[in-house]
Parts: C-alpha cells; structure tokens; sequence
C-alpha cells in the first residue's frame, strides 16, 4: 500500500530557489566565522580559520560563484566575531580574492595541487597579515613563530574543507 502523505518528488526537473544557490555559500562562510566563537582555551593560537578556509573552498570550488567584493562584508563579519581589529579581515580577505583573480586569468587551467597551493599562500598571507594588524593596532609585539602551528594545520586542514564544500555544492544545484 502507497502512503499517500508521502509527497516524494524525483529530482530530476526541479530547480534550486535562488536563495538556495545564491545563500548557501554565505551562510556556510558565516558559520564557519561563527566557529571562532566558540570557548576553546588555548595558550597560542591553534583554531584554524574556518571562515577563511571555506570562504577559499568555496572560490576555488566555484569560481563563478562570487567577485571579489565578497570578502569586505564577510570579513566584517569575520572581524567583529573574532576580536580581530575591525578591517583586518576585510582587506586581507578582498586583496586575497583579488589575487586569485589575477591568477586564475594568468592560468589555462588549475589542478588540485594548484589550487592547495593557492589555498597555501593566501592561508598563510591572511595569518600573517593579521598579525601585523594586530601589531600596529596595539596588539603587543606577537611573534608570527607563534601563529606557525595555526598555519601549519589550516593548510593541511584545506582538502577536507573543501571535499565538505564540494558535498554542499551538490546539494546546493541539487546534483
């Protein structure tokens, strides 16, 4: 006997609403920002930035996706959940997305070494420059020595975020 509450519909000929397609990539920046969030106490600094790498999944997942503006809001929201100095995650993140532009012009074509490498720059050009925000901000004189173990386990931390995206993706254009 067929249940008729049951309303299963095939996927094939269905289409994503835009808030679907257009949001499920921002919201997934945001709560990986939000991670930061969370009270893990630690004597340096070892919580990869979520919002950072899934923000990188997601534009070398997708390169049509967003343009470089992209990084001024999310790094806002980055910066005001992070305790970063407000700004600092907006430049770094938008001089990031412009440099992957600029280099996806330059290449014919990206394999996944490339894109962990590109990941691997902006990873560590991102950590780096928030320490020298933190720096002229009044943070105190921090070493980057110190931020080496956070770099170090964020790009190896890349593959995964991005295999996770990638799943996101294809219940995102419902594939």
């Amino acid at each position: 006997m067929i249940d008729r509450h049951l309303n299963h519909a095939t996927r094939l000929g269905r289409h994503p609403s835009r808030f679907r397609l257009t949001g499920t990539p921002v919201i997934t920046v945001l709560v990986g920002s939000m991670v930061t969030a969370l009270p893990v106490i630690a004597q340096f600094p070892s919580m990869p930035p979520f919002g950072l790498l899934i923000l990188l999944a997601w534009r070398l997942l997708r390169p049509e996706l967003w343009r470089a503006w992209i990084g001024l809001p999310l790094g806002l929201f980055d910066d005001m959940l992070s305790g970063q100095p407000i700004g600092s995650a907006m430049c770094l993140w938008t001089l990031t997305l412009i440099g992957i532009d600029a280099i996806e012009h330059r290449m014919v074509w990206r394999g996944y070494r490339q894109d962990w490498l590109i990941a691997s720059v902006a990873i560590i050009f991102c950590l780096a420059g928030g320490v020298f925000f933190a720096r002229i901000t009044g943070g105190g004189e921090i070493k980057l020595i110190l931020v080496a173990p956070q770099m170090f386990w964020t790009i190896l931390l890349f593959p995964f975020i991005v295999r996770q995206c990638a799943r996101i993706d294809s219940w995102r254009v419902m594939a």
